[in-house]
């Protein structure tokens, strides 16, 4: 059993940035893909970024391609996700999510573990 605990979500301009944290309560945090998501009422849960587990290759919903970045640090058992340029259209729960085999990469079924939840609001 895995716990992830997001940090880091708030309020802030259009145009700002934002870094959300992840923290696994797990020995093995290598062991598993991570991966971020985000929903808004409503909606699904839609993909935002995965990181590999192994190589740390990184993939990227189009929409946040080029102005969201995912990282790890495995010493910390930490995911992060660095936000610029925010627009409103970013406002949404963002979700983290961990799973060993992590397929398919970009939905739900993905993904076995999953934090509670941050909020991002971008006001228009």
């Amino acid at each position: 059993q895995v716990q992830l605990v997001e940090s880091g979500g708030g309020l802030v301009q259009a145009g700002g940035s934002l870094r959300l944290s992840c923290v696994a309560s797990t020995r093995t945090f290598s062991n598993y893909n991570m991966a971020w998501f985000r929903q808004t009422p409503g909606k699904e849960r839609d993909f935002v970024a995965r990181i590999n587990r192994s190589d740390g290759v990184t993939y990227y919903a189009d929409s946040v391609k080029g102005r969201f970045t995912i990282s790890r640090d495995n010493a910390k058992n930490t995911v992060y996700l660095q936000m610029y340029s925010l627009e409103p259209e970013d406002t949404a729960v963002y979700y983290c999510a961990a799973d060993r085999v992590g397929l398919p990469i970009t939905t739900t079924e993905g993904y076995d573990y999953w934090g509670q939840g941050t909020q991002v609001t971008v006001p228009s």
